[in-house]
């Protein structure tokens, strides 16, 4: 198993770690660590597929990355507008 299989890997674990911490309950969707975990996530397994390509996975985490970063947005522009009222 050479570097780049490892980083997919770690990648993986920490989508998957996300998606199991939602399942129960210790975060929400709006919930920034969730959301950091599937982007550091994401990031790892795009990383990997830059030696190991994959058409379809490189898509699908690009869009993971694009849709994270916007759900994250989001969310910081709520909590911004919530203070300022």
């Amino acid at each position: 198993m050479d570097i780049y299989q490892i980083i997919g890997f770690i990648g993986m674990l920490f989508i998957v770690y996300a998606y199991f911490l939602l399942q129960i309950k210790k975060y929400t969707i709006t919930s920034f660590s969730y959301q950091v975990l599937n982007l550091v996530g994401a990031i790892l397994l795009l990383i990997s597929l830059f030696v190991h390509f994959n058409l379809g996975s490189f898509i699908i985490e690009v869009f993971w990355i694009i849709i994270t970063l916007y759900g994250m947005y989001k969310n910081l522009k709520e909590i911004k507008n919530e203070k300022s009222t």
